[in-house]
């Protein structure tokens, strides 16, 4: 039997609540930052590249935003994409043919176009277009609450927290359902901020995402791309960066079976959003939340770790309120980032309104639109 309280996550576009037509209004402002980060300018060519499940009230908001800029707007409705490269023969053509020509991508899927090797990272960096991704976060949901954060504070969190996690030996991560794993040999992506050409990021922005050279210890898996939430726990056992062993029951048996040559650690990413939703959010909008952690685990490739590839069977795992050290140093209590306290952040808030409410990390209590994005006058 399950305890994970967010065990009725949605799995698919499918499963999300659909938006009132009215609440276009409402998801404006996620939108105008959304625009302001991919650097949308007039006269650009912008490609909404969306499943067809995506609710058409966030197909329109965006298409909306954008053309109120001045953009040209093309809106291409795709089939599903799989996780982890599970359909990794599915033809592409369509997508693959669009996207190149196009400034900005605007992409709407669920396990994410990373997964799959046309339009992974590479294809992506050899192209001139920005590539901005709503991973599980083509809702409303998502454009309410963590689109709402304005771009400035979140890079400020970023850059304070870079400041003590590039230069980190070591980044330990516990949890109350018995995860203790420590990641060493750290490196960091600097996420220089508003998109380039040959960009991708995700949006909602949400965090410091590293790749680790050496990983040991336990993870209990809460959610994860292949499990879900687990009824019973599974156990993740890591030495020398790689999965030993996986146990527990029906889920362990899953995880085993999606990558039958085994696993590595590619990634983590500790959260850094204030305003992203924990209860009711997808696993890859949690993630984001200010004090979450998640990792991501790859499929071996001939027994070995394969970095330079896209991830096939590529498995999420998520940790929604974990205790988190750098080095011996208190960072995330509990799921509370400790760096929403800190003067520095405080005063970058208050350019937006009263820091207690913009950083206010209760994302029941959504980001008044007035805060939303333009500094407080």
């Amino acid at each position: 039997m399950t305890i994970n309280p967010y065990a009725g996550s949605p799995f698919s576009y499918v499963s999300e609540p659909a938006a009132a037509p009215y609440s276009i209004v409402e998801l404006m402002p996620g939108v105008r930052n959304l625009c302001e980060y991919v650097r949308l300018a007039p006269g650009e060519r912008v490609l909404l590249l969306m499943e067809h499940t995506v609710d058409p009230v966030v197909v329109q908001a965006i298409a909306a935003g954008a053309a109120f800029r001045g953009a040209d707007v093309r809106i291409l409705s795709v089939p599903p994409f799989s996780a982890g490269g599970w359909d990794r023969e599915a033809p592409l053509q369509i997508e693959t043919a669009a996207f190149p020509e196009a400034d900005v991508v605007i992409s709407g899927t669920w396990w994410g176009e990373v997964h799959t090797a046309p339009l992974f990272f590479d294809q992506i960096k050899s192209r001139s277009s920005r590539f901005l991704s709503l991973h599980m976060t083509a809702t409303a949901g998502a454009l309410l609450t963590g689109g709402r954060l304005p771009a400035e504070v979140f890079y400020a969190l970023l850059r304070r927290a870079l400041r003590q996690l590039s230069g980190a030996g070591r980044i330990r991560v516990t949890s109350g359902r018995g995860t203790d794993v420590t990641f060493s040999g750290l490196t960091f992506d600097p996420d220089p901020g508003a998109l380039r050409p040959g960009d991708w990021r995700p949006f909602p922005y949400g965090g410091a995402n590293f790749w680790p050279a050496g990983t040991e210890g336990v993870i209990m898996l809460e959610d994860s791309t292949v499990t879900g939430v687990p009824e019973e726990p599974v156990r993740l056992t890591l030495e020398g960066n790689l999965v030993r062993k996986i146990e527990g029951g029906a889920e362990a048996e899953r995880l085993r079976r999606y990558a039958p040559e085994g696993f590595y650690m590619r990634h983590g990413l500790i959260g850094l959003n204030p305003k992203v939703r924990i209860a009711g959010g997808t696993q890859f909008e949690r993630e984001k939340h200010a004090g979450a952690f998640y990792c991501g685990i790859d499929g071996l490739t001939g027994g070995e770790p394969v970095t330079t590839g896209p991830g096939f069977a590529h498995c999420d795992c998520q940790m929604d309120r974990p205790t988190v050290t750098v080095d011996g140093e208190l960072f995330i209590e509990q799921g509370r980032l400790l760096l929403l306290d800190e003067p520095e952040i405080q005063e970058v808030a208050a350019r937006f309104g009263p820091p207690e409410v913009v950083l206010d990390d209760n994302p029941v209590m959504i980001l008044p639109r007035r805060y939303a994005g333009r500094p407080a006058q």
